[in-house]
């Protein structure tokens, strides 16, 4: 009610405004709280030329209402507009435009909320994800409970020379989902383990937009660092590299 209220009030102000001058144009503006998501995240939102965030993201949006009396302020004749946000939304090189109706945005727990979903084949439907799992999100309170959980990943990593020490951690394009986090100690090379994916916040649909960095370490040696997509390690269920490994200058 009170996302729809604001139009409303934006409207009557303007009509108000429009009969006490006679015939004129008025337009009024206020600016509602605003959360935009989209399928996939980590996309860029981009409005009137400029970039306002990153999905999911939280901005201020502009409600802009417009009267014209057509009349005279004995005789009115009131036609009113709201005014349509018109958004561009960019990821991995694919742009779609989108014109969204300030109205015809719902209103959650007192914030206005719009969702877009990617058309391009390149955001379609990934038919290799098992069937309801696609958005079944990596949880504290609930471990365990996702397919993705349960996928074992193979991780191997070796040097020359060997004894490395081998750290790695989440590399994030879209932090207000799954966390960026700290370097942790795995052992030294060679290395290999199986384990599953437990990052928090993660899903098989925004997996393309996190990474695994791992940084190989040895006195002597300078440090090299590999990323590796979390989305193509549940594929091809493996992570491995070998890292030929270059002295410092002394």
């Amino acid at each position: 009610m009170k996302r729809k209220l604001s139009v409303a009030v934006l409207v009557f102000t303007a009509f108000m405004s429009a009969v006490s001058c006679g015939p004129a144009t008025t337009t009024v503006s206020n600016n509602v709280r605003t959360l935009i998501t989209s399928d996939p995240a980590g996309a860029v939102v981009v409005f009137e030329g400029k970039t306002i965030g990153t999905t999911p993201c939280t901005v201020s949006m502009p409600v802009t209402a417009t009267a014209v009396n057509h009349g005279s302020i004995f005789k009115p004749s009131i036609q009113t507009t709201v005014k349509p946000w018109e958004l561009q939304f960019i990821k991995d090189g694919v742009t779609e435009n989108v014109s969204v109706d300030p109205n015809a945005v719902p209103l959650q727990n007192g914030m206005a909320v719009y969702s877009y979903t990617f058309t391009r084949a390149a955001y379609m439907h990934d038919p290799t994800i098992m069937a309801g799992e696609a958005d079944n999100m990596v949880l504290r309170d609930s471990p365990g409970q996702t397919a993705l959980e349960r996928t074992i990943i193979r991780w191997y990593f070796d040097s020359d020379p060997r004894g490395a020490r081998v750290f790695w951690r989440v590399v994030s394009s879209i932090p207000n989902v799954v966390k960026n986090t700290n370097e942790q100690y795995l052992g030294t090379t060679p290395y290999e383990e199986t384990r599953a994916f437990n990052i928090l916040g993660l899903t098989y649909e925004n997996s393309r937009d996190v990474q695994i960095e791992v940084k190989i370490s040895r006195d002597g040696y300078l440090d090299q660092v590999k990323r590796f997509n979390v989305r193509q390690a549940l594929d091809q269920q493996e992570i491995s590299s070998f890292f030929d490994l270059v002295k410092a200058d002394e």
